[in-house]
Protein backbone atom coordinates (compact mmCIF):
# COMPACT_ATOMS: atom_id res chain seq x y z
CA UNK A 1 0.00 0.00 0.00
CA UNK A 2 1.34 3.22 -1.36
CA UNK A 3 1.82 6.17 0.83
CA UNK A 4 -1.10 9.00 1.44
CA UNK A 5 1.29 11.50 -0.03
CA UNK A 6 2.18 9.24 -2.78
CA UNK A 7 -2.12 8.48 -3.49
CA UNK A 8 -2.53 12.41 -3.16
CA UNK A 9 0.22 12.98 -6.36
CA UNK A 10 -1.14 10.62 -8.40
CA UNK A 11 -4.94 11.94 -8.28
CA UNK A 12 -4.02 15.27 -8.65
CA UNK A 13 -2.04 14.43 -11.66
CA UNK A 14 -4.84 12.15 -13.18
CA UNK A 15 -7.45 15.14 -12.56
CA UNK A 16 -4.97 17.44 -14.05
CA UNK A 17 -4.60 15.74 -17.64
CA UNK A 18 -8.17 15.33 -17.27
CA UNK A 19 -8.53 19.21 -16.71
CA UNK A 20 -6.08 19.23 -19.54
CA UNK A 21 -8.07 17.43 -21.79
CA UNK A 22 -11.38 18.96 -20.82
CA UNK A 23 -10.59 22.39 -21.63
CA UNK A 24 -9.11 21.27 -25.22
CA UNK A 25 -12.65 19.44 -26.06
CA UNK A 26 -15.03 22.06 -24.48
CA UNK A 27 -13.21 25.03 -25.90
CA UNK A 28 -12.52 23.80 -29.45
CA UNK A 29 -15.01 21.07 -30.32
CA UNK A 30 -14.03 19.20 -33.41
CA UNK A 31 -13.95 16.00 -35.30
CA UNK A 32 -10.02 14.94 -34.74
CA UNK A 33 -7.89 14.21 -37.60
CA UNK A 34 -5.86 10.51 -37.86
CA UNK A 35 -2.89 12.33 -37.49
CA UNK A 36 -4.01 14.11 -34.65
CA UNK A 37 -5.46 11.03 -32.85
CA UNK A 38 -2.27 9.05 -33.38
CA UNK A 39 -0.75 11.67 -31.60
CA UNK A 40 -2.19 12.19 -28.90
CA UNK A 41 -2.65 8.26 -28.52
CA UNK A 42 1.13 7.87 -28.68
CA UNK A 43 1.70 10.84 -25.86
CA UNK A 44 -0.57 8.95 -23.48
CA UNK A 45 1.32 5.74 -24.25
CA UNK A 46 4.64 7.16 -23.93
CA UNK A 47 3.25 8.94 -20.43
CA UNK A 48 2.34 4.60 -19.22
CA UNK A 49 5.01 3.62 -20.55
CA UNK A 50 7.67 6.47 -18.45
CA UNK A 51 5.52 5.56 -15.12
CA UNK A 52 5.73 1.96 -15.65
CA UNK A 53 9.84 2.04 -15.97
CA UNK A 54 9.85 4.78 -13.17
CA UNK A 55 7.88 2.25 -11.58
CA UNK A 56 10.50 -0.09 -11.61
CA UNK A 57 13.24 2.01 -10.50
CA UNK A 58 11.18 3.07 -7.65
CA UNK A 59 9.58 -0.44 -6.30
CA UNK A 60 11.65 -2.94 -8.24
CA UNK A 61 10.96 -5.52 -11.20
CA UNK A 62 8.11 -7.19 -9.69
CA UNK A 63 5.55 -4.25 -9.14
CA UNK A 64 6.86 -2.87 -12.39
CA UNK A 65 5.98 -6.29 -14.55
CA UNK A 66 2.32 -5.75 -13.04
CA UNK A 67 1.82 -2.83 -13.74
CA UNK A 68 2.55 -3.51 -17.36
CA UNK A 69 1.00 -6.84 -17.15
CA UNK A 70 -2.71 -4.38 -16.03
CA UNK A 71 -1.85 -1.90 -18.51
CA UNK A 72 -2.27 -3.93 -21.38
CA UNK A 73 -4.53 -6.12 -19.92
CA UNK A 74 -7.15 -2.96 -19.55
CA UNK A 75 -6.18 -1.08 -22.64
CA UNK A 76 -6.83 -4.14 -24.10
CA UNK A 77 -10.17 -4.72 -22.80
CA UNK A 78 -10.47 -0.86 -23.95
CA UNK A 79 -10.25 -1.43 -26.94
CA UNK A 80 -12.82 -4.14 -27.32
CA UNK A 81 -14.96 -1.95 -25.40
CA UNK A 82 -14.77 1.14 -28.46
CA UNK A 83 -16.96 -0.90 -30.54
CA UNK A 84 -19.86 -0.96 -28.25
CA UNK A 85 -18.80 2.88 -27.56
CA UNK A 86 -18.84 3.38 -31.51
CA UNK A 87 -22.38 1.21 -31.45
CA UNK A 88 -24.05 3.43 -29.15
CA UNK A 89 -22.72 6.84 -30.70
CA UNK A 90 -24.13 5.38 -33.94
CA UNK A 91 -27.63 5.01 -32.44
CA UNK A 92 -28.12 8.22 -31.23
CA UNK A 93 -26.41 9.60 -34.17
CA UNK A 94 -24.21 11.96 -32.64
CA UNK A 95 -22.47 14.84 -34.64
CA UNK A 96 -19.04 13.79 -35.24
CA UNK A 97 -17.92 16.95 -33.75
CA UNK A 98 -19.42 16.47 -30.23
CA UNK A 99 -18.03 12.52 -30.08
CA UNK A 100 -14.98 13.97 -28.14
CA UNK A 101 -17.15 15.75 -25.50
CA UNK A 102 -19.43 12.16 -24.99
CA UNK A 103 -16.53 9.89 -24.86
CA UNK A 104 -14.69 12.61 -22.73
CA UNK A 105 -17.54 12.19 -19.99
CA UNK A 106 -17.39 8.57 -20.24
CA UNK A 107 -14.01 8.21 -19.40
CA UNK A 108 -14.38 11.39 -16.70
CA UNK A 109 -17.63 8.34 -15.14
CA UNK A 110 -15.13 5.77 -15.54
CA UNK A 111 -12.57 6.87 -13.97
CA UNK A 112 -14.54 7.62 -10.41
CA UNK A 113 -16.71 4.38 -10.72
CA UNK A 114 -13.35 2.35 -11.06
CA UNK A 115 -11.71 4.00 -8.50
CA UNK A 116 -14.79 3.11 -5.94
CA UNK A 117 -14.77 -0.64 -7.32
CA UNK A 118 -11.15 -1.11 -6.61
CA UNK A 119 -11.58 0.36 -3.45
CA UNK A 120 -14.82 -2.73 -2.77
CA UNK A 121 -13.03 -5.36 -4.23
CA UNK A 122 -9.26 -4.31 -2.41
CA UNK A 123 -11.26 -4.46 1.05
CA UNK A 124 -13.18 -7.63 -0.12
CA UNK A 125 -9.56 -9.55 -1.07
CA UNK A 126 -8.14 -8.03 2.14
CA UNK A 127 -11.28 -9.42 4.39
CA UNK A 128 -11.73 -12.47 2.70
CA UNK A 129 -9.45 -14.59 0.47
CA UNK A 130 -12.36 -16.37 -0.40
CA UNK A 131 -12.88 -13.55 -3.36
CA UNK A 132 -10.56 -14.91 -5.47
CA UNK A 133 -12.64 -17.59 -6.01
CA UNK A 134 -15.78 -15.82 -7.21
CA UNK A 135 -13.30 -13.44 -9.07
CA UNK A 136 -11.79 -16.60 -10.71
CA UNK A 137 -14.98 -18.59 -11.67
CA UNK A 138 -16.61 -15.13 -13.15
CA UNK A 139 -13.37 -14.44 -15.55
CA UNK A 140 -14.15 -18.21 -16.31
CA UNK A 141 -17.40 -17.94 -17.11
CA UNK A 142 -16.67 -14.67 -18.99
CA UNK A 143 -14.14 -15.57 -21.16
CA UNK A 144 -16.68 -18.91 -22.48
CA UNK A 145 -19.24 -16.21 -22.98
CA UNK A 146 -16.69 -13.80 -25.35
CA UNK A 147 -16.02 -17.27 -27.04
CA UNK A 148 -19.17 -18.47 -27.66
CA UNK A 149 -20.87 -15.13 -28.38
CA UNK A 150 -18.54 -14.47 -31.20
CA UNK A 151 -19.11 -15.35 -34.93
CA UNK A 152 -22.24 -12.96 -35.78
CA UNK A 153 -22.43 -10.56 -38.21
CA UNK A 154 -21.58 -6.70 -37.43
CA UNK A 155 -24.61 -5.48 -38.55
CA UNK A 156 -26.86 -7.57 -36.24
CA UNK A 157 -24.79 -6.29 -33.50
CA UNK A 158 -27.67 -3.49 -31.38
CA UNK A 159 -27.75 -1.39 -28.86
CA UNK A 160 -30.26 -2.70 -26.34
CA UNK A 161 -31.74 0.92 -24.57
CA UNK A 162 -30.50 0.49 -20.88
CA UNK A 163 -33.29 0.41 -18.26
CA UNK A 164 -31.54 4.14 -16.62
CA UNK A 165 -31.88 5.56 -19.97
CA UNK A 166 -35.15 4.21 -20.37
CA UNK A 167 -36.28 6.02 -17.27
CA UNK A 168 -34.41 9.39 -17.93
CA UNK A 169 -36.48 9.29 -20.97
CA UNK A 170 -39.41 8.76 -19.19
CA UNK A 171 -38.87 11.28 -16.57
CA UNK A 172 -37.06 14.25 -17.96
CA UNK A 173 -38.27 16.27 -20.61
CA UNK A 174 -36.25 16.57 -24.06
CA UNK A 175 -35.33 18.26 -27.36
CA UNK A 176 -36.38 16.92 -30.30
CA UNK A 177 -32.75 17.29 -31.12
CA UNK A 178 -29.10 18.08 -30.55
CA UNK A 179 -29.08 21.89 -30.05
CA UNK A 180 -25.14 22.13 -30.84
CA UNK A 181 -22.37 20.83 -27.61
CA UNK A 182 -25.75 21.98 -24.79
CA UNK A 183 -26.89 18.82 -22.70
CA UNK A 184 -29.30 21.32 -20.91
CA UNK A 185 -31.28 24.21 -22.49
CA UNK A 186 -34.06 26.81 -21.79
CA UNK A 187 -37.19 26.53 -24.53
CA UNK A 188 -40.46 28.25 -24.00
CA UNK A 189 -39.34 28.75 -20.73
CA UNK A 190 -38.74 25.51 -19.54
CA UNK A 191 -35.24 23.66 -19.01
CA UNK A 192 -35.02 21.19 -21.48
CA UNK A 193 -32.30 18.22 -21.77
CA UNK A 194 -30.97 17.15 -25.39
CA UNK A 195 -30.08 14.14 -26.67
CA UNK A 196 -26.22 14.46 -25.71
CA UNK A 197 -27.13 13.90 -22.11
CA UNK A 198 -29.20 10.68 -23.27
CA UNK A 199 -26.03 9.40 -24.99
CA UNK A 200 -23.76 10.44 -21.81
CA UNK A 201 -26.13 7.90 -20.00
CA UNK A 202 -25.83 5.25 -21.95
CA UNK A 203 -21.87 5.18 -22.15
CA UNK A 204 -21.64 5.65 -18.62
CA UNK A 205 -24.17 3.08 -17.60
CA UNK A 206 -22.54 0.73 -19.90
CA UNK A 207 -19.09 1.35 -18.82
CA UNK A 208 -20.53 0.21 -15.27
CA UNK A 209 -21.04 -2.94 -16.77
CA UNK A 210 -17.24 -3.51 -18.60
CA UNK A 211 -16.02 -2.64 -15.32
CA UNK A 212 -17.33 -5.87 -13.83
CA UNK A 213 -15.12 -8.08 -15.74
CA UNK A 214 -11.82 -5.47 -16.36
CA UNK A 215 -11.32 -4.82 -12.02
CA UNK A 216 -11.43 -8.69 -11.40
CA UNK A 217 -9.27 -9.18 -14.14
CA UNK A 218 -6.57 -7.23 -13.01
CA UNK A 219 -6.72 -8.23 -9.76
CA UNK A 220 -5.78 -11.30 -10.58
CA UNK A 221 -2.53 -9.50 -11.80
CA UNK A 222 -1.58 -7.13 -8.86
CA UNK A 223 -3.51 -7.31 -5.08
CA UNK A 224 -1.82 -4.00 -4.92
CA UNK A 225 -4.49 -1.35 -4.87
CA UNK A 226 -2.29 1.24 -6.39
CA UNK A 227 -1.22 -0.04 -9.32
CA UNK A 228 -4.79 -1.35 -10.21
CA UNK A 229 -5.66 2.23 -10.21
CA UNK A 230 -2.53 3.65 -12.03
CA UNK A 231 -3.35 0.88 -14.67
CA UNK A 232 -6.92 1.97 -15.41
CA UNK A 233 -5.97 5.64 -15.01
CA UNK A 234 -3.27 5.11 -17.78
CA UNK A 235 -5.90 2.93 -19.81
CA UNK A 236 -8.46 5.44 -19.51
CA UNK A 237 -6.64 8.58 -20.19
CA UNK A 238 -6.08 7.31 -24.17
CA UNK A 239 -9.44 6.01 -24.47
CA UNK A 240 -10.72 9.09 -26.18
CA UNK A 241 -7.86 9.79 -28.55
CA UNK A 242 -7.40 5.75 -29.29
CA UNK A 243 -11.22 5.84 -30.57
CA UNK A 244 -10.54 7.79 -33.20
CA UNK A 245 -7.55 6.21 -34.70
CA UNK A 246 -9.12 2.38 -34.34
CA UNK A 247 -12.43 3.63 -35.10
CA UNK A 248 -11.78 2.21 -39.01
CA UNK A 249 -10.74 -0.57 -37.79
CA UNK A 250 -12.57 -1.66 -35.34
CA UNK A 251 -14.43 -4.20 -37.84
CA UNK A 252 -11.14 -5.39 -39.23
CA UNK A 253 -10.24 -7.13 -35.08
CA UNK A 254 -12.32 -9.76 -36.09
CA UNK A 255 -10.39 -12.39 -33.88
CA UNK A 256 -9.35 -9.97 -30.88
CA UNK A 257 -12.07 -11.33 -28.75
CA UNK A 258 -10.36 -14.75 -28.87
CA UNK A 259 -7.35 -13.38 -28.00
CA UNK A 260 -9.21 -11.54 -24.90
CA UNK A 261 -11.01 -14.79 -23.73
CA UNK A 262 -7.55 -16.59 -23.42
CA UNK A 263 -6.31 -13.54 -21.40
CA UNK A 264 -9.56 -13.99 -19.16
CA UNK A 265 -9.70 -17.48 -18.85
CA UNK A 266 -5.81 -17.49 -18.02
CA UNK A 267 -6.06 -15.11 -15.28
CA UNK A 268 -9.46 -16.94 -14.01
CA UNK A 269 -7.09 -19.84 -13.59
CA UNK A 270 -4.68 -17.71 -12.28
CA UNK A 271 -6.99 -16.58 -9.59
CA UNK A 272 -8.26 -20.14 -8.67
CA UNK A 273 -4.54 -21.49 -7.66
CA UNK A 274 -4.30 -18.36 -5.89
CA UNK A 275 -7.16 -18.88 -3.74
CA UNK A 276 -6.30 -22.83 -3.32
CA UNK A 277 -3.13 -21.58 -2.28
CA UNK A 278 -3.94 -19.53 0.26
CA UNK A 279 -7.52 -21.65 0.96
CA UNK A 280 -9.41 -20.92 4.51
CA UNK A 281 -12.56 -22.60 2.98
CA UNK A 282 -13.39 -25.78 5.21
CA UNK A 283 -14.71 -27.73 3.02
CA UNK A 284 -11.85 -27.17 1.09
CA UNK A 285 -8.41 -29.39 2.03
CA UNK A 286 -9.98 -29.19 5.93
CA UNK A 287 -9.58 -25.51 5.75
CA UNK A 288 -5.91 -25.67 4.90
CA UNK A 289 -3.97 -23.92 2.07
CA UNK A 290 -3.53 -26.77 -1.02
CA UNK A 291 0.24 -27.52 -1.02
CA UNK A 292 0.12 -28.43 -5.17
CA UNK A 293 -0.95 -25.37 -6.03
CA UNK A 294 1.10 -23.50 -8.02
CA UNK A 295 1.88 -19.75 -8.30
CA UNK A 296 2.05 -18.25 -11.69
CA UNK A 297 4.47 -15.75 -11.83
CA UNK A 298 3.08 -11.96 -12.86
CA UNK A 299 6.02 -12.19 -15.51
CA UNK A 300 4.47 -15.10 -17.33
CA UNK A 301 1.12 -13.37 -17.08
CA UNK A 302 2.54 -10.60 -19.37
CA UNK A 303 4.01 -13.03 -21.89
CA UNK A 304 0.71 -14.65 -22.06
CA UNK A 305 -1.21 -11.33 -22.24
CA UNK A 306 1.32 -9.65 -25.21
CA UNK A 307 1.37 -13.37 -26.75
CA UNK A 308 -2.72 -13.53 -27.03
CA UNK A 309 -3.54 -10.26 -27.60
CA UNK A 310 -1.06 -9.64 -30.16
CA UNK A 311 -1.60 -12.55 -31.90
CA UNK A 312 -5.47 -12.09 -32.00
CA UNK A 313 -4.56 -8.36 -33.50
CA UNK A 314 -1.93 -9.66 -35.79
CA UNK A 315 -4.43 -12.70 -37.49
CA UNK A 316 -7.19 -10.11 -37.71
CA UNK A 317 -5.06 -7.99 -39.86
CA UNK A 318 -3.27 -10.57 -41.67
CA UNK A 319 -6.73 -11.99 -42.62
CA UNK A 320 -8.62 -9.01 -43.70
CA UNK A 321 -5.56 -8.05 -45.71
CA UNK A 322 -5.81 -11.39 -47.43
CA UNK A 323 -9.47 -11.25 -48.28
CA UNK A 324 -9.55 -7.62 -48.92
CA UNK A 325 -12.73 -6.94 -47.23
CA UNK A 326 -13.87 -6.58 -44.03
CA UNK A 327 -15.28 -9.44 -42.27
CA UNK A 328 -17.77 -9.94 -39.89
CA UNK A 329 -17.35 -8.43 -36.32
CA UNK A 330 -18.47 -10.87 -33.78
CA UNK A 331 -21.45 -10.06 -31.74
CA UNK A 332 -19.61 -10.53 -28.22
CA UNK A 333 -18.44 -7.68 -25.61
CA UNK A 334 -18.99 -9.88 -22.51
CA UNK A 335 -22.46 -10.32 -22.87
CA UNK A 336 -23.19 -6.53 -22.01
CA UNK A 337 -26.58 -6.97 -23.84
CA UNK A 338 -28.17 -9.31 -21.50
CA UNK A 339 -26.56 -7.40 -18.22
CA UNK A 340 -27.78 -4.37 -19.58
CA UNK A 341 -31.45 -5.33 -19.00
CA UNK A 342 -30.44 -4.92 -15.79
CA UNK A 343 -28.79 -2.16 -15.13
Amino acid sequence: MESTTVWLVTILGVLAVVAFDFLVVVRRPHEPSFKESVRWTLFYVGLAVIFGVAMLAWAGPGKGVEFFAGYVTEWSLSVDNLFVFLVILARFQVPPRYRQRVLLFGVVLALVLRGLFIAAGAAALHAFSWVFYLFGFFLLWTAVSVAREGGAEEGEVEYKETALVALARRFLPATDGYRGGAVLVKEHGKRLVTPLLMVMIAIGTTDVLFALDSIPAIFGLTDDPYIVFTANAFALMGLRQLFFVVEGLLRRLVYLSYGLSVVLAFIGVKLVLSALHENSLPFINGGEPVAWAPEIPTWMSLAVIIVAIGGAALVSVIVSARTGEELPREHHHRHQDAQADEV
